[in-house]
């Protein structure tokens, strides 16, 4: 096998370069689509867009195991009422 010049071993590394690129890339993105489906199992409509996207964001820049502990040493909140007890009042009469 003749040996490459230069310029056909850049080419050839170039071309390894972007197949390997695309590889990430799909990766990435059926990694991404993974966790897209769980995230439609989850009750997020509980949380406004805004909320939603920077838990996310912050998690994802502290690190997933961080952010965890972190909301894991939180005390529990009491879950609030979502609609008014049904033959209550829709106001208070005090």
């Amino acid at each position: 096998m003749p040996k490459m010049t230069e310029r056909e071993r850049l080419a050839d590394l170039e071309a390894r370069q972007r197949k390997v690129a695309d590889e990430v890339e799909s990766a990435r993105r059926a990694l991404r689509d993974r966790y897209a489906g769980m995230v439609t199992e989850l009750p997020i409509e509980a949380l406004t867009e805004r909320d939603f996207k920077d838990l996310l964001n912050q998690a994802i820049r502290v690190g997933g195991s961080q952010a965890l502990a972190a909301l894991k040493a939180l005390p529990v909140a009491a879950a609030e009422p979502k609609t008014r007890p049904k033959g209550g009042p829709a106001t208070s009469m005090a």
